[in-house]
C-alpha cells in the first residue's frame, strides 16, 4: 500500500497587533454638579422630614415626603448615568 503524501502545514503568523486608541471621556460639565446636588436635595429633603416629625418640607404630602425624597435621590442616579 502506498504511504499518503503528507501535506506540510503553514507556519502559523499571528493576526497584526491593533494599536490602541485614545478613549476619549469627555463628560459635560453639568453633569457632576446636578447629579450631586439630586443626591444631597433628596437626603436632606428625607432628613428634615424625619427632624421635624413630618411636618417639614410639604406638611400635605404627609408619608409621601420620603418618596419625593428618594425620587429626587434616584433622579441624581439617572443622572449619573451620563456621567463619563
Amino acid at each position: 500500500m502506498p504511504k499518503s503524501r503528507i501535506r506540510k502545514k503553514a507556519d502559523f503568523t499571528p493576526p497584526p497587533a491593533k494599536q490602541a486608541q485614545a478613549i476619549k471621556l469627555n463628560s459635560r460639565a453639568w453633569v457632576a454638579p446636578v447629579m450631586l446636588a439630586m443626591f444631597i436635595i433628596g437626603l436632606a429633603w428625607i432628613v428634615v422630614f424625619y427632624v421635624t416629625d413630618g411636618s417639614l418640607p410639604i406638611d400635605a404630602l404627609d408619608n409621601w415626603n420620603i418618596v419625593v425624597g428618594f425620587g429626587f435621590i434616584a433622579a441624581g442616579f439617572g443622572v449619573s448615568t451620563q456621567w463619563k
